[in-house]
């Protein structure tokens, strides 16, 4: 059994799952590494990682080195003895970092690479519709999310959940495996294989603004993926064209019908204080939404408060 040194490394909250069961298990984690203090809230004040909350709270040491290519953060991994470094959603590390302990440096990834590399997997995965997905281990090496893979476990995907749901779920599985990875590493006993080639249709590149915009002009389940792939972070948008302007909402949550498009892409019509948009097939249902200025509300709510005329629509 090797005697292991970890230093874990992670910031948000999908991190602290895995920190934790590491803990519980009770391995050495020697240090927690961790992204600087950030200004947060309309007051700006610095608010703590999440990793690093939990692991001061545990009497972990905590590290938060601004330039990881530093040569004296370098020097404080060696001076704490680390001997393996586990990285669950942090930073692209630099070699000098991640070839530095005995055993290696490792990651915990939420897909089943090598699909969905890159940094939003769970979001990508329900936009692209797909009915499976789950955690991966894997070695680290020169490029994002190629290394050889440790060990994977799946799940199947609930037909309606969402990306706040499939991230919990894929938080608790990654710490099982980030656990079963350690123990594996502390044997001696770990098998790695390569990784075949990538499809090009499943990556998952960060989100930016445009990529959340809804296209009405598709197929009613191609919006619905999106809506929920993006809920509740980022959250799917469109802009109301109505008699009172334009004004940018937010969808959260939607669900798929029955009904034929009666109206152009976008054509809004709302029965029984339900909420329906044409899509280039279906009518879909609008459950959730968050009107400009407004707070996430379900759309009976915003029915009560709004009246839309019969040319309103969503574009």
């Amino acid at each position: 059994m090797k005697d292991l040194r970890i230093a874990f490394m992670g910031t948000p909250d999908f991190a602290v799952a895995s920190l934790q069961a590491l803990i519980q298990e009770g391995f050495a984690v020697v240090a927690a590494v961790t992204a600087p203090d950030r200004p947060a809230g309309r007051g700006q004040k610095l608010k703590a990682p999440a990793v690093k909350t939990f692991a001061e709270a545990n009497g972990i040491p905590v590290l938060q080195p601004a330039n990881l290519k530093d040569p004296e953060f370098a020097q404080q991994l060696r001076s704490l003895g680390v001997n393996l470094q586990v990285v669950v959603a942090f930073r692209m590390l630099p070699r000098q970092v991640w070839a530095l302990p005995e055993y290696g440096t490792f990651n915990l990834h939420a897909s089943l690479l090598p699909d969905y590399r890159g940094a939003a997997p769970i979001n990508w995965a329900l936009i692209r519709g797909e009915t499976q997905t789950g955690v991966t281990t894997f070695f680290i090496d020169e490029h994002i999310d190629t290394g050889n893979i440790i060990l994977q476990e799946s799940l199947e995907i609930g037909p309606e959940e969402n990306a706040g749901q499939l991230h919990d779920r894929l938080m608790a599985l990654g710490a099982k495996l980030v656990v079963e990875t350690v123990n594996r590493i502390a044997k001696g006993s770990v098998e790695t294989t390569a990784q075949p080639e990538p499809d090009p249709d499943k990556q998952a590149p960060k989100l930016f603004r445009e990529d959340c915009r809804i296209e009405w002009n598709t197929k009613a389940s191609r919006v619905f993926n999106l809506i929920r792939g993006l809920s509740p972070y980022p959250a799917a948008w469109t802009i109301l064209h109505s008699g009172a302007g334009e004004s940018t909402c937010k969808i959260y949550a939607s669900r798929l019908t029955d009904r034929p498009s009666d109206g152009q892409p976008g054509h809004l019509k709302v029965q029984d204080r339900e909420l329906f948009v044409s899509t280039t097939d279906l009518q879909l249902q609008i459950t959730e939404i968050q009107p400009e200025g407004k707070r996430r509300m379900s759309v009976s709510d915003w029915l009560n408060g709004t009246v839309l005329e019969q040319n309103d629509q969503f574009r």
